[in-house]
Formats: structure tokens, C-alpha cells, sequence
């Protein structure tokens, strides 16, 4: 009989539950996989409490003997790194490394797997079958799993595994196996999954290894559900100290969902611990901060930046330009003092999400143009996904350059965006997938491997998908399009929520600014402060309009007035 899951709800009708409730099973292999896929820590026994040695003995052993038996000729051969940079100075032992590439004794390069994965679900008659030649794995299915797990297959192959495995053993599926799936839902960044696995786990086992609680935290915060992952992290806590990884995803979770407080209670936590956080613990409360006018939260900002030096930790580039932004934020050149911040409070926020999913989304005329039971199917879409990063309004998008091809404008533009690691919501039109000389076929499946994708009737308007996935995403979520969405502001019935609609449109809609297709996507700059008449009290910051420019209404002017009280 053939088991095809069309759903990973369907695996708890498949299982029996499970009489023994314990901890899931530790191998060591189990724990190697963990630690190359996840970058978590290599704890083999939950219960064991022995320290891990600080060095490894082979290891070291095995640098000595080859320093032994370096050939002779070799041992004048070593020049100088030039003389501009001395010994510890970034990019220093690469540059050494570089001048001994001619030495023969370097290690063996690794084995590369050359199995052929299945690229699309299988039955189990195929499944049979593949098993058959590959007779010589000892755990056919655990080895498979693994496999598949290290090339990030797709979730629908390694659910056709699972269903199989389940037929074959009384709806049983291992933890083994459950957990490698896991691994692939929260790469491939499936919530839904991700939910349905944990909701399993836990009418499973009374507890966890480390590695499946990282896996659960790591999903969960992206959920509507992501206060779980602080009970999971109470579940750690009874048995040994959760790592810093567990903290920087449950961190960023509660930044992403907007809860400062905990967030900040989390990291004293984690340096009560005597844990070194991570740099991208760090560099989410700096990205957080440009969104926040609050001297107790400047100061804690500050005090990371103690700890940088009092730990001699070095920010990376990316750390180092969201410090940046965040000290340049909202300061007039002129006097130095503050500017008020053009992103909203998040009281703000929520006031202005509510009014628009109620006079816009709900209320207004979009369903001239679409139909309640697409919004409604775009709506479910929205909430099985990930908070979006960007969304970008695909047709807008790829008719930048109209002389180019509109599909590969769109490629390019996602394919830069992607390689920042950002998640990406494409909005478009169902005509945009049909084979034409402006929309290519293969290179729209490019964009739907590098992006969520949404692809309305072709009569549908784009506009109130666009508002809806960036308002559900979050306050951090940008969008963009060349639409001015005029029409959507005049919607909203009272001046104060216009007036807090153009404020969110300016800090969040990204504009390209490129002259040439094909060159690097350039966006135009989003302003850190809002453009009104502002006071503090001894100061005064004026915007006003030059002579003989013309401004429309939806602009706003570039001149400052800098006025200051002398004492």
C-alpha cells in the first residue's frame, strides 16, 4: 500500500504512539551531523556532564609529526609577509598560507558525494527500488536522510521518505530521521512544518537532545508561536545551560515580535552564564536601536560596545555598518542634536497596521479587482510563511528597465538581494510564469528557488498583497515598488493616520535608482528622521522649500532650517 503525504499534518495518523516517553536517542553520529549542519555544539550525552577536552590530541599530534617530516628544501623557502602589515594583522595568515601552496604535503581534499538524489517525490515502489542499489548502507534510511539533509533537498522529497518509512514500520517514524527532517523544514524555513513537527515531539518525549531543542528554537521564533521556544529554553535550563546560539534565536525572536524588555533580560541572562554572546546577538540590538528614540536603550547600546572592548571582540563589516547607522541616525550635522526618527513607536505601528487591514485591506474598493477568496488565499499563504524581509512587487519591479527583459530585470534584482540572506516575498501576476519574450521560464523558477512567490489573477491588483505581507511582517519588513499608492492613503478617512502612513511609506519603501540594467542594484536612500517641523525645547529644526523648486504633495523638502538657543 502506498503512503504519499500530502501534508506533514497527516504523519501523527500514520504514527503509533510512542509507551516509552524519553529522551531521544544520542549518538555520537547523530551529534556530528548536528554540529556541521546547525553549528551546534557537539554534546553527545545530554546527561553527561564531563568538561570536553581543550585540545585535541590527534590533532595536535598529527601537526607535530608533519612538521617533522617537512622535505628539507622547504625550510628556507618561507618569505616574509610584506612589510605593511605585521604579524596579527587581518588577512596576514592567508597571505602566508598563500606563499606555501607549492608544499606536497597538504591534506587530502574531502570526499565529495556523488549519489544522485531524487529531485521529486517518491512512491514506494520507487523507494524499493532506490534502496536496492544502494544495498551496501548498513541504515539505508538514517544515511539517506543525512544525505539529503547535507544538500538541502527539497521538503516534499524527504516527506515521500518519511511516509515510506512509516508504511513500513507500523506509522513509526525514528527520532533520527524526524530530526533530520526538522533540520531541512527550518533551512528551507517551512513554519507550518516546523509546527507540526514540534506539536509530534512533544506528545513523543518528555525531553530533547540539545541539538532537536536549537532546531525548535530556530523555528519556532519566526511563528506566531514564538514564545514556545522560551518554554523549550526553561526545558534546556533544567539540565544544563542552554547554549549561546539558544539565546541569540530566542533574542531575536523577541526582537522580531517587538519585546525589548525580554530580549534584554535574555542577553543578562546569557552574560550571567559567562557565555561570550554572538556577534549577531549583538548587532540585532544596533539594528533594533535605529527604530528607537530611548536614552536607557542608547545606553545599553553603548555598554555593548564596552564589551566589545573589554572582551577584545572584533565586529565584522556588517556589525560595524549597523553601528554606524545607528550613531548617525537622527542627528542634525548642523547642532548634533537629535532628529525625530521617521520609523514609528511601535504603538504607532500597531495603530496604523489595524487601520489599514481594516480600511484598506477589508474595507477599501480591492475587490473590483480581486476576489475574497484569493485575498483569503493569499492571507493563509502569508501566515504559513517566514516574517518577510522584503517584499517586492515583482511586475513593478521588473518593468524598471523597459528596454531589458522584464523576467531577467526581476532575477537580477532578487538575486542580489538573496545573496544578503534576507527573506524575500516576490508578488506577481499568474501571466509573469508563461513562456514569452519578455518572461522566461527558466528564469522565473530562479526566482522562485531564491523567493517566497505569490502570483495573483491576472486582473488582480498588486497593491493590497504588497501592504498586507509587509505590515504582517513586522515593523522591520521594506517593500519595494515605483507605486506611490496614493490611492491606498486616501482610503484612510483621518489625518492622523495618513500622516502616520506617509511617515511608515517613507521609512520603508525602496526605490532602484540604476541607470543601466545588469550593473549592481542601487536603491534610493530611506531617511533616518521624519520631515515635519520639529523642537526640543532649545533647539528648533525647520524643513522648508527652495525658491523656484517645484515640490508636489507627495514630497517632502531637503532643506533645514537649524535654529538654536544661545545660552
Amino acid at each position: 500500500m502506498t503512503f504519499c503525504f500530502t501534508g506533514i499534518r497527516s504523519l501523527p495518523k500514520l504514527w503509533k504512539s510512542n509507551p516509552y516517553l524519553s529522551v531521544g536517542p544520542g549518538h555520537s553520529y547523530f551529534s556530528l551531523f548536528l554540529k556541521d549542519c546547525c553549528g551546534i555544539r557537539n554534546q553527545q550525552k545530554w546527561f553527561s556532564l564531563k568538561a570536553v577536552s581543550p585540545q585535541n590530541t590527534k590533532a595536535v599530534n598529527l601537526l607535530i609529526a608533519k612538521a617533522r617530516y617537512l622535505r628539507k628544501g622547504d625550510e628556507g623557502s618561507n618569505k616574509q609577509v610584506s612589510s605593511d602589515s605585521h604579524l596579527f594583522a587581518a588577512g596576514a595568515a592567508k597571505k602566508r598560507s598563500q606563499m606555501n601552496t607549492h608544499r606536497e604535503d597538504h591534506a587530502l581534499p574531502p570526499v565529495r558525494n556523488t549519489i544522485q538524489l531524487p529531485t521529486r517525490p517518491l512512491n514506494s515502489e520507487e523507494w524499493d527500488k532506490f534502496k536496492e542499489d544502494f544495498k551496501g548502507k548498513a541504515n539505508f534510511e538514517s544515511w539517506i536522510i543525512s544525505q539529503m539533509a547535507d544538500c538541502h533537498s527539497s521538503i516534499d522529497v524527504a516527506k515521500s521518505l518519511l511516509a515510506w518509512v512509516a508504511a513500513k514500520n507500523n506509522g513509526i517514524v525514528g527520532y533520527d530521521l524526524l530530526v533530520k527532517y526538522l533540520y531541512l523544514c527550518v533551512f528551507h524555513k517551512h513554519i507550518s512544518e516546523v509546527i507540526d513537527v514540534y506539536e509530534i515531539m512533544k506528545a513523543r518525549y518528555k525531553r530533547l537532545e540539545p541539538g532537536g531543542y536549537t532546531l525548535l528554537i530556530q523555528g519556532l521564533i519566526h511563528s506566531d508561536r514564538w514564545k514556545e521556544a522560551l518554554l523549550l529554553l526553561e526545558d534546556i535550563k533544567k539540565v544544563m545551560i542552554p547554549s549561546k546560539k539558544n539565546y541569540n534565536d530566542c533574542i531575536e525572536g523577541a526582537l522580531l515580535h517587538q519585546d525589548v524588555n525580554l530580549a534584554w533580560n535574555l542577553y543578562q541572562e546569557l552574560l550571567g552564564h559567562n557565555l561570550i554572546p554572538m556577534l549577531k546577538t549583538l548587532k540585532a540590538f544596533f539594528d533594533f536601536g535605529k527604530n528607537i528614540k530611548d536614552d536607557q536603550y542608547s545606553n545599553k547600546l553603548l555598554d555593548i560596545l564596552l564589551y566589545l572592548r573589554n572582551n577584545h571582540l572584533y565586529p565584522g563589516e556588517s556589525f560595524a555598518h549597523s553601528i554606524k547607522t545607528w550613531f548617525e541616525s537622527g542627528q542634525c550635522s548642523g547642532c548634533g542634536k537629535t532628529i525625530e526618527s521617521i520609523h514609528l513607536s511601535p504603538e504607532e505601528y500597531e495603530f496604523l497596521k489595524e487601520k489599514i487591514m481594516r480600511d484598506v485591506i477589508d474595507g477599501g474598493d480591492q475587490y473590483k479587482k480581486t476576489t475574497p477568496q484569493e485575498l483569503e488565499r493569499f492571507q493563509n499563504f502569508v501566515k504559513c510563511c517566514p516574517p518577510f524581509d522584503i517584499v517586492i512587487d515583482g511586475l513593478n519591479v521588473a518593468k524598471t528597465f523597459p528596454k531589458a527583459r522584464e523576467s531577467q530585470v526581476l532575477l537580477h534584482v532578487v538575486s542580489q538581494l538573496a545573496k544578503q540572506n534576507l527573506q524575500l516575498l516576490v508578488l506577481g501576476r499568474k501571466h509573469m510564469l508563461t513562456q514569452h519574450s519578455r518572461w522566461r521560464k527558466d528564469e522565473m523558477k530562479k526566482v522562485q528557488k531564491q523567493a517566497s512567490c505569490f502570483f495573483a489573477d491576472n486582473i488582480s491588483a498588486d497593491d493590497p498583497f504588497l501592504l498586507y505581507a509587509t505590515l504582517h511582517s513586522g515593523n522591520h519588513c521594506k517593500f519595494i515598488t515605483k507605486d506611490l499608492m496614493r490611492d491606498h492613503k486616501a482610503c484612510l478617512h483621518d489625518a492622523k493616520t495618513q500622516r502616520l502612513f506617509f511617515k511608515w511609506q517613507q521609512g520603508h519603501q525602496l526605490a532602484i535608482i540604476n541607470r543601466l540594467p545588469g550593473s549592481k542594484i542601487t536603491f534610493q536612500r530611506i531617511p533616518s528622521y521624519d520631515t515635519v517641523v520639529q523642537t526640543t525645547g532649545d533647539s528648533w529644526h525647520i524643513p522648508y522649500d527652495e525658491d523656484l523648486l517645484e515640490r508636489y504633495s507627495y514630497e517632502v523638502p531637503t532643506k533645514w532650517l537649524c535654529l538654536h538657543r544661545k545660552t
